[in-house]
């Protein structure tokens, strides 16, 4: 392996989110001229996606998204281009259903034909409003409709419907976050950009996690604190555990070395943002994969450490690309629906098989954290049942689903966890987190740690390896 003493592994300061859709700031006006296939004549008219909240409209001139509940609907996105809001295009699979597949999350998005337009958005159902009454109730039956873990997260949400009689232009934010903290959901957030108002569900719970073995000094109490502590950890790994030897891919996003002679080491630090170039983000993870497999091919390798306890997620299709890797046969690992009403959409299951001229499928152990969180518990939710992995550390952070974006009538976005993910065995970790025995919960952040310079849960798995 070649020295990288100088490289400095990039750390991840917000827990990243599974979008959907990543609608906010990114509209290209259509084009329309008589050089468009005539299909596209047969996509005019409105469309509905149900699970999703949306409506489409499709005319001569533009194609315009509505976010859609019981309330009414706003305009999630005016002169929408397919390709650049969605990050796929949408096409005709009937001459009454249009269909999207993303590349990079496990999502398929389809919009059904509606003969008119839809009678939950009528012209004068579409509101642009400061009111504060108005936008309360478009917020309480978003969730009330769209969001899928009341139950599992412990929250009556029909009872807070009457907080709307205090609601005021003054306490509008205050009691929205009020009743989103209340969920305790990494997935769930308000973002104001006029009025400077940026929410999340689940930061006060995973501050309290990563707090819970440190005191004193080292008790983070803000962002500068975490940042800190977080380098300072990698560093240990790359001095005391790599000794300053390892090789990282172009974007540092994933590193790996040897810890001695027969056990290899990965830390994976996001599941996104390999590639900068024309190149496709699958393409370049899987030329950084060849190499790092054959990196460990050739040094003989019998035993692994992979670390996913730095890693915030990114996208579904990436894990699954890493996963691939150390997977010895073809298996189902989840699957996942999204609420629809009282109900949920049909299941879509997946299975990963191995990829690769060489799959290490030799003793594996698995750092997770708090941290560990989305898309990163995907690759988690692969490789659990793999006969040759063993957990080591703390419970994921317990957010799988991917983040359905929303919009208040107000101009803020809503973003909001509407999909179930359950494992081959029909089990929900939402909420809860994939975790290891007790015997091996590690923290990942403790005041021995800090002060003796060392990483606890690598010396756990290295304990567990060699006996």
């Amino acid at each position: 392996m070649k020295s990288n003493k100088n490289t400095t592994v990039r750390m991840i300061r917000v827990l990243k989110l599974k979008v959907v859709f990543l609608l906010i700031g990114c509209c290209i006006a259509c084009q329309n001229d008589d050089d468009q296939p005539q299909q596209d004549n047969a996509k005019k008219g409105f469309w509905l996606a149900a699970d999703k909240g949306y409506v489409l409209e499709i005319n001569d001139t533009k194609n315009t998204l509505f976010s859609i509940n019981s309330t009414g609907c706003t305009i999630l996105e005016d002169n929408l281009d397919f390709e650049a809001s969605f990050g796929f295009p949408l096409d005709l699979d009937s001459p009454d259903e249009l269909v999207g597949i993303s590349k990079l999350s496990i999502t398929t998005l389809k919009f059904e034909r509606l003969a008119d337009q839809s009678e939950l958005c009528l012209p004068d159902q579409v509101f642009n409003t400061n009111d504060p009454k108005i936008n309360f109730d478009y917020f309480w039956n978003l969730f009330n409709e769209y969001y899928a873990f009341f139950e599992r997260r412990n929250v009556d949400w029909a009872q807070y419907k009457n907080m709307r009689a205090q609601i005021t232009s003054e306490n509008f934010y205050d009691i929205l976050q009020e009743l989103i903290l209340l969920l305790n959901d990494g997935h769930v957030s308000i973002s104001d950009e006029s009025r400077g108002i940026n929410i999340s569900s689940g930061d006060v719970a995973l501050l309290n996690r990563l707090n819970a073995s440190l005191s004193g000094d080292l008790v983070i109490q803000s962002q500068e604190d975490y940042d800190t502590l977080y380098n300072r950890k990698l560093e240990i790994i790359a001095s005391r555990y790599l000794k300053g030897e390892f090789e990282i891919d172009d974007q540092q996003k994933i590193a790996w070395g040897l810890l001695n002679d027969s056990t290899g080491y990965i830390n994976s630090l996001e599941m996104q943002g390999f590639s900068t170039t024309e190149k496709t983000e699958l393409e370049v993870l899987n030329t950084v994969l060849d190499r790092l497999m054959n990196d460990f091919k050739s040094a003989g390798i019998s035993k692994l450490i992979i670390d996913m306890r730095f890693n915030g997620g990114g996208y579904d299709r990436v894990s699954l690309a890493i996963a691939s890797r150390f997977a010895n046969r073809e298996r189902s690992v989840f699957s996942k629906k999204a609420r629809l009403g009282a109900g949920f959409t049909e299941s879509t299951s997946v299975a990963i098989s191995p990829q690769g001229d060489f799959q290490f499928t030799g003793e594996i152990i698995l750092l997770t954290s708090a941290i560990t969180a989305s898309a990163a518990e995907i690759f988690v939710l692969c490789l659990k049942d793999f006969p040759y992995v063993t957990i080591v550390g703390e419970n994921t952070n317990g957010i799988f689903s991917d983040v359905l974006v929303h919009k208040l009538p107000n101009g803020a976005f809503v973003g909001l966890s509407n999909e179930v993910y359950e494992d081959a065995q029909g089990t929900i970790y939402e909420g809860v987190g994939i975790g290891p025995k007790e015997t091996d919960m590690v923290p990942l952040f403790s005041n021995s740690d800090f002060i003796e310079e060392k990483d606890s849960g690598i010396d756990r798995a290295l304990e567990i390896l060699n006996n």
